[in-house]
């Protein structure tokens, strides 16, 4: 028999490891993909211009500045692709995703530590002190993963501002930005108005709830960057159906608002719940998941993890994170019934 013991059976597996919207798939999805099934004859280039019209009316940029790929990874690979670049500064932590990129290109990476006494709130002013030309490119989460911390918009400038003046190529990743409060004023896809050396990246994965759809899009504001990425990138990159259903989605405010709305309500209400124990320390989320530090002599992540599978919940355990151990954990915010449930489970052990 193995180590991790089976689940109860009268609990359905929760991946509260997967960052998903609890909200699941929008039904305006659902019917886009079953009315345009016979458009898989045709080439999805025919519905790329609408996808940027509707992209460009999302994120409030010009459709000419508007990058379309074949998930995250993709777009990730074809903006190093753009600089080739030799040497990189990461934070830590931050999502594993990007050292594995960087390394595709053998690109020598340079770390600069998050402070946990800080809650992993990035200091800017110390940040910026530590470029140089030596940097051919920076990648940001924002809101970091898996720190679930945030840099304002004014921050940002001043950190594409230093970028500009080295020549720092600066990528911000927006993965879970529709999921924080104000995420519009939060947003750098207006800085690329002012800024060509900057490329804010967004995906439909995750706030969509549509990981297997495929489809991420960019904003940048530099004609000689994107006239080598029509030439370079994968024609063709984003399905017609991906295409038609993405297009829907854009517009599917009742969807959107009511995600909003469930996500804000249940941030708050685990983060309150979990606050009162004094066994962990809890770094105020501002996307749809938390970090979690456990501060029990005796439990470390695998000990929750294990525990949780239990009842089939399925939680991070970040000890092969960059920057954290073994007293870490991450989960995301799902359904009010799955919440108490997993609140409930972790604080079993405390």
């Amino acid at each position: 028999m193995g180590s991790s013991p089976l689940r109860i059976e009268q609990f359905d597996t929760i991946l509260y490891n997967s960052n998903l919207n609890p909200m699941g798939i929008p039904e305006t999805v659902k019917k886009a993909l079953s009315e345009n099934i016979n458009s898989i004859i045709r080439y999805p280039v025919d519905y790329y211009s609408n996808l940027k019209k509707a992209i460009s009316a999302y994120v409030s940029c010009g459709e000419e500045n508007v990058i379309l790929g074949n998930g995250l990874s993709d777009l990730l690979r074809l903006s190093s692709s753009l600089i080739i670049p030799k040497k990189a500064l990461l934070l830590v932590p931050s999502a594993t995703e990007y050292e594995n990129v960087l390394n595709i290109f053998g690109c020598d990476i340079d770390y600069y530590e998050l402070n946990e006494d800080m809650d992993f709130v990035l200091d800017v002013k110390d940040f910026v002190t530590k470029l140089d030309s030596s940097y051919d490119m920076i990648i940001l989460g924002n809101p970091n993963n898996p720190t679930s911390q945030i840099i304002s918009r004014e921050d940002m400038m001043f950190i594409a501002d230093a970028c500009k003046q080295l020549d720092i190529f600066l990528v911000i990743d927006e993965m879970y930005i529709e999921f924080t409060e104000d995420y519009k004023e939060l947003t750098s896809v207006q800085l690329t108005k002012e800024y060509d050396n900057i490329i804010v990246l967004r995906s439909v994965s995750k706030f969509f709830a549509v990981p297997g759809l495929r489809m991420a899009y960019a904003i940048m504001n530099n004609p000689e960057y994107k006239a080598i990425l029509d030439v370079t990138s994968t024609p063709n990159s984003v399905s017609t159906l991906t295409a038609a259903a993405c297009i829907a989605m854009f517009t599917d405010d009742k969807y959107i608002q009511e995600s909003r709305s469930t996500i804000h309500t249940e941030r708050n209400l685990i983060f309150s719940a979990m606050s009162t124990n004094k066994n962990v320390k809890l770094f105020k989320p501002y996307a749809n998941f938390m970090l979690t530090k456990l501060l029990k002599d005796d439990v470390y992540a695998k000990d929750i993890e294990d525990h949780c599978k239990l009842k089939g919940i399925i939680i991070r355990n970040c000890d092969n994170i960059r920057g954290l151990d073994n007293k870490y954990i991450r989960f995301c915010f799902m359904k009010p019934n799955q919440n108490d449930l997993l609140v409930n489970t972790i604080l079993e052990l405390l």
